[in-house]
């Protein structure tokens, strides 16, 4: 997203390549976006598995925590490519 920013700051001082730049950027927040979830769900579900491994006796909390935190990083995620679609609709 802070690549999206910065491409649109260049976008503004430059009149020539102004919108492709800003919705190149757009699209390049939106699929870092997608790939930072992406990570961060499958690093939440591989720590929790693990820690499923190691005490079973606590598989509850452990899948109850997981579910919340990956609740909140695709919240996250899902507002990022929201305000990246934003962007790139007030330029068209």
């Amino acid at each position: 997203m802070l690549l999206s920013l910065l491409l649109q700051a260049v976008a503004q001082m430059a009149n020539n390549y102004g919108p492709g730049l800003a919705v190149m950027g757009a699209g390049i927040g939106a699929g870092l976006v997608a790939l930072g979830v992406g990570l961060g769900i499958g690093r939440i579900g591989g720590s929790a598995m693990d820690a499923i491994g190691r005490q079973p006796d606590a598989s509850g909390k452990i899948q109850t925590a997981m579910i919340i935190a990956a609740a909140l990083i695709e919240g996250l995620g899902l507002f990022a490519v929201v305000v990246c679609v934003l962007i790139w609709t007030k330029l068209q």
